[in-house]
């Protein structure tokens, strides 16, 4: 089992180009799998950690609601935005500036088989990064991500995900709202869910702008208590 995972920050990153990015890193886990299980091998394979920022982008999940969507191509384009249909879990969700992504491309092989626990552990890294912040942020039941507020009026989401996963090989993750401009999440129903609301960590805590790289460096840390994994940085252009 091979838990050292291969960091990289790609900064801001085109979301198509990131997602084919993914496409390649995921397929290379999996034929390696496929070629261990085919030779009785027991090579090791590799695991991937993706940081990134997206420019303007909506993405609609296979099981989503393109009605979710709120505005048409033309309004798309006048806002600066793309939109993508993806092959993630879960419903329409926006990227952007100010906006934390994570990407984890990892064989849970390596790690434990369970989907329901990794999504819960993700969640957990941003429910303890958070609360060094002095941000109280929980699940609601039934609803992947993390909240804050659950069960009252003024519920609403910090961080959404959705995540694939193949012969226990994982793609897509979370997006965490830093610094993001939340005007965007007019333009669509946050995840299919109506009558929630979406915040920020610089607005919870009052702030015309968070660290962006101090929140990483948390994330990093509870993910790699949670995982009992290791990383190791990429070094090479990419």
């Amino acid at each position: 089992m091979n838990k050292t995972i291969e960091l990289q920050d790609l900064g801001l990153k085109d979301y198509k180009e990131t997602w084919d990015y993914q496409e390649s890193l995921f397929q290379s886990i999996v034929d390696a799998k496929i070629k261990n299980r085919r030779e009785e091998s027991t090579t090791p394979t590799k695991n991937y950690f993706l940081l990134v920022e997206h420019p303007h982008v909506y993405t609609l999940g296979k099981s989503g609601d393109m009605s979710n969507l709120l505005i048409n191509e033309e309004q798309l384009t006048e806002k600066g935005a793309s939109f993508y249909k993806v092959n993630r879990g879960g419903d329409i969700t926006y990227h952007g500036p100010g906006q934390i992504v994570g990407y984890p491309i990892l064989d849970l092989d390596n790690f434990f088989t369970d989907i329901h626990k990794y999504l819960r552990l993700l969640e957990e890294m941003i429910i303890l990064t958070l609360a060094e912040y002095g941000v109280e942020a929980e699940r609601s039941p039934g609803e992947t991500g993390v909240w804050l507020d659950v069960g009252t009026p003024f519920a609403r989401k910090i961080c959404a995900m959705g995540v694939r996963a193949s012969r226990w090989v994982t793609m897509h993750g979370f997006a965490l709202n830093v610094n993001a401009d939340l005007g965007y999440f007019d333009n669509m129903i946050p995840c299919g869910i109506r009558g929630k609301a979406v915040t920020s960590l610089n607005v919870e805590l009052g702030k015309k702008e968070v660290n962006e790289e101090e929140v990483k460096e948390k994330l990093l840390k509870h993910f790699t208590a949670l995982f009992e994994a290791e990383f190791k940085l990429k070094t090479e252009a990419l």
